[in-house]
């Protein structure tokens, strides 16, 4: 039977606003976190970028909350400033489509804007607050704002919160906070770090945990092998063969990144940067050019690829692939979004195969292609010799061991042993010595 959203009894001016949204059925994280958090149970949702996360709270909030009650009733919190922003604005067009602007209030509370503005606003309490932790607990401790009130609390990206170090400021929040305070938590992974969190503020939690999706399925994913050339240049040619709509170039830091702008800028290419070290007027500024397609390709770090909705990415390029599966997966999910086809292509070391092979092992199927004069071309994986079998790796070794060694060293000599080495090899294959 098709899921819908009437199945989960949600007020009837909710549904008006889902059919304004054009939502036509609930995501699988949707379908389990929805009645979970309509019954007042907290919850742990692990889900993949694009899964429907954002409404899978937002819509059973906005069912309980309660028009004639003051006070804030709850708190939502985002590791950065672009990600509270884009919450907030769904929390702004839910209020607009149900139209109820003088009943449902809701403020963004971020770092970068000017603070005595926001107090003076903070004087009319919402009832929703979207913010980073640090400017909430800033207002919290001035005493500008009280969050005891609140009915929930939203975690939103938690890893990203942990890995920027953003979980303090979260636990200082929820010591000002109801004990009895509903918790709803959203990361892609649970590093070690937030175990410990868990089993101080979670009890008997609801866990949701999409761990079927491994990256789009109208996704192709190349790998070009770097062999000591320069990445800007790498790129330069990959940007011959894909012309696309907009492609985010991954580095795995700010300075490489800024670096990469600053030479495919140099190739003519028009690149726009965005990272954790623009300051906040620049990295809003740089984001709003981003959206509205003035570049055709964005350098990145990993910031991006953690909830930032930017639309019609049709390619991926890894200047850098990142350490970890799951960061890869954040990478390539800003592309082929909606049912859209998308291209991922990274370029890759030796260091970089163990990520490789886990990727395969998790059912990722990869092409190894170069680019030359504009066209790809199929290539021969630069890790041949890893990706051999123990077995073949013996028998290699073994008939090197049977090589016999010239004790005066004439030119060719290397290629003659080569050649005894591949005789002696074969004969062991042969005798069936080793399988």
């Amino acid at each position: 039977m098709t899921e819908t959203f009437e199945q989960f009894n949600i007020d009837p001016q909710l549904l008006n606003v889902i059919n304004q949204l054009k939502f036509t059925h609930p995501t699988p994280i949707q379908q389990r976190v929805i009645p979970a958090v309509m019954k007042h149970q907290s919850v742990i949702g692990q889900s993949h970028t694009g899964s429907g996360k954002t409404h899978a709270f937002l819509l059973p909030l906005f069912h309980m909350l309660e028009e004639s009650k003051t006070g804030v009733q709850y708190v939502i919190t985002a590791p950065t400033r672009e990600l509270a922003t884009q919450i907030h604005d769904q929390v702004k067009l839910i209020i607009q489509l149900a139209q109820k602007e003088s009943e449902w209030t809701s403020r963004l509370l971020v770092g970068g804007t000017d603070k005595q503005k926001m107090i003076d606003k903070l004087k009319n309490i919402p009832q929703i607050i979207v913010g980073t932790p640090g400017r909430i607990l800033d207002l919290v401790e001035e005493n500008v704002l009280s969050i005891y009130s609140a009915q929930a609390f939203v975690i939103d990206e938690a890893d990203l919160m942990a890995e920027l170090g953003l979980m303090n400021e979260v636990d200082k929040l929820l010591t000002r906070a109801d004990p009895n305070i509903q918790l709803l938590v959203f990361s892609a992974t649970i590093p070690n770090q937030l175990e410990h969190f868990f089993k101080k503020y979670l009890k008997h939690p609801v866990h949701v945990k999409l761990d079927d999706y491994i990256a789009p399925t109208k996704m192709e994913h190349r790998l070009i092998a770097k062999r000591h050339r320069k990445e800007a240049d790498v790129i330069f040619d990959i940007s011959k063969a894909i012309h696309p709509y907009l492609a985010i170039i991954f580095t795995n830091g700010k300075d490489e990144a800024d670096q990469l702008a600053a030479q495919l800028v140099e190739y003519g290419l028009n690149v726009g940067v965005i990272h954790g070290g623009l300051a906040p007027r620049a990295r809003k500024r740089r984001l709003k050019e981003i959206q509205q397609l003035q570049y055709q390709y964005v350098v990145a770090t990993d910031l991006a690829a953690r909830g930032i909705d930017i639309k019609g990415v049709s390619h991926i390029i890894n200047a850098q692939l990142p350490k970890e599966d799951s960061f890869y997966l954040h990478r390539v999910g800003r592309t082929a979004r909606a049912g859209l086809e998308g291209t991922a292509v990274s370029l890759y070391s030796e260091e970089d195969i163990k990520l490789i092979e886990k990727l395969e092992q998790k059912g990722l199927t990869f092409e190894f292609s170069d680019v030359i004069d504009g066209q790809w071309i199929e290539a021969k994986p630069w890790n041949l010799r890893s990706k051999r079998k123990p077995s073949e790796r013996n028998v290699d070794r073994e008939a090197w061991k049977r090589v016999k060694k010239t004790k005066k060293v004439k030119p060719g000599y290397k290629k003659k042993m080569k050649q005894q080495q591949e005789r002696i090899k074969k004969n062991l294959v042969k005798k069936n010595k080793f399988k």
